[in-house]
């Protein structure tokens, strides 16, 4: 590896970041717990697994 190469996915932590900052709007909005795209309740199971999941 050289002095300019990261060890590190920049992108990947990017659209984590992303996804988190996604949940947080969600959740101010009050759509947190539902799907994005159907509306239905998404499962507590899947948002225990990934908080930032938007739809099931």
């Amino acid at each position: 590896m050289n002095q300019h190469q990261s060890p590190l996915d920049l992108d990947s932590i990017e659209r984590d970041l992303a996804d988190v900052d996604a949940a947080l709007v969600r959740l101010d909005e009050g759509t947190y717990f539902t799907d994005e795209v159907t509306g239905a309740p998404l499962p507590e199971q899947l948002l225990a697994e990934r908080p930032t999941a938007r739809r099931a």
